[in-house]
């Protein structure tokens, strides 16, 4: 079974083996991913803003970014996120293992079923990240002494702007944990194809107005970063039964024609390098 990890830059020197781009084309455009070699072989790795962190957050191609790792068989995903703290108990270099967003964002490709050719569906997103995988996550982390909160909700912004002391303020007031940009349309894109999708957020900044003006912090995020990885490797070849509903969320209309759409027990079939579309 292929497993994938969607995060930033500097990742690549994750231990057990080297990563080799690839391009694979989707009926949403091109996604560059990264597959692993020798102890890797089953890690697909996503860039979302590029290898080279240039792609601004309101431009990212999330639709094809999902897609690429579904044509490749990839049924659990694990992410990361580079945050904003509102809360003075989450000071930078404070993990969160999120559970829920709300979503600010506008302008984006927020669903893969669009209508005609590409199908009708409605998704249930009551719980926008596996359970499953973040409570593996959670028991792994216990074992290596890592300290993650085990619920947060995440609040999306488009950006590329920091938001303003007011802005915080209200997401606060709505029980928001951390902000960012980029965890929202990928969450319910991942819930849309069925896949297992679990994230953690990385506070590098207390929030606007929380503590004065935005002062980023990235002490510490490196170290995080690499045990994180090895984290979500762990978590995600884990031996264990999905018994959550992200695989059978889809209430379908429509089904599509312009991209194969897969139903239930998808994770039986995952060994095999499916897309046609790949280059």
């Amino acid at each position: 079974m292929r497993v994938g990890i969607i995060g930033g830059t500097g990742v690549y020197g994750i231990k057990g083996g080297t990563l080799a781009e690839r391009v694979v084309e989707t009926p949403f455009g091109e996604a560059l991913v990264f597959l692993g070699t020798g102890d890797l072989t089953d890690v697909v790795f996503l860039a979302r803003h590029g290898p080279e962190h240039n792609v601004p957050p309101h431009m990212i191609n999330y639709r094809a970014n999902l897609m690429a790792l579904y044509q490749l068989g990839v049924q659990r995903i694990m992410a990361t996120f580079a945050v904003g703290s509102l809360k003075l108990s989450l000071p930078p270099g404070s993990m969160v293992a999120l559970d829920q967003f709300i979503d600010f964002t506008h302008g984006r490709q927020g669903t893969f079923f669009d209508g005609g050719c590409y199908g009708l569906a409605h998704t249930d997103v009551t719980y926008p990240y596996c359970p499953v995988l973040r409570e593996r996550l959670l028991s792994l982390a216990a074992d290596r002494r890592l300290a993650i909160q085990p619920r947060g909700t995440y609040v999306a912004f488009n950006g590329p702007r920091l938001e303003t002391a007011a802005e915080i303020r209200m997401c606060a007031r709505l029980g928001g944990d951390v902000v960012g940009m980029t965890g929202v349309p990928e969450a319910q894109l991942a819930r849309e194809l069925g896949m297992h999708y679990a994230a953690v957020a990385t506070s590098i900044n207390y929030a606007a107005g929380l503590k004065g003006p935005t002062m980023i912090d990235k002490s510490g995020l490196d170290e995080n970063r690499a045990l994180l990885l090895s984290l979500f490797v762990e978590t995600l070849r884990s031996p264990f039964q999905m018994s959550c509903q992200c695989a059978e969320s889809v209430r379908m209309k429509h089904p599509p024609t312009a991209w194969e759409w897969r139903t239930t027990g998808q994770e039986a079939g995952a060994n095999k390098d499916t897309p046609t579309s790949e280059v």
